[in-house]
């Protein structure tokens, strides 16, 4: 399976809680931070929803 690799490029303040707690389940928790994970059809669902504060690489 692919893997990719998320970085949030845009802060979470004055976002909605939703968004917040999106950020934090995919393992992110400060501006400029990456995390890989596999890319499965749940982590791209998160993603799409958050997909304006976050830069998207494939691996």
């Amino acid at each position: 399976m692919a893997r990719i690799r998320i970085t949030q490029i845009r802060s979470k303040i004055g976002r909605p809680e939703r968004q917040k707690r999106t950020l934090e389940a995919l393992g992110i928790r400060k501006l400029n931070q990456s995390v890989e994970h596999e890319a499965t059809a749940q982590i791209l669902g998160m993603v799409e929803r958050i997909r304006h504060l976050v830069k998207v690489e494939n691996i």
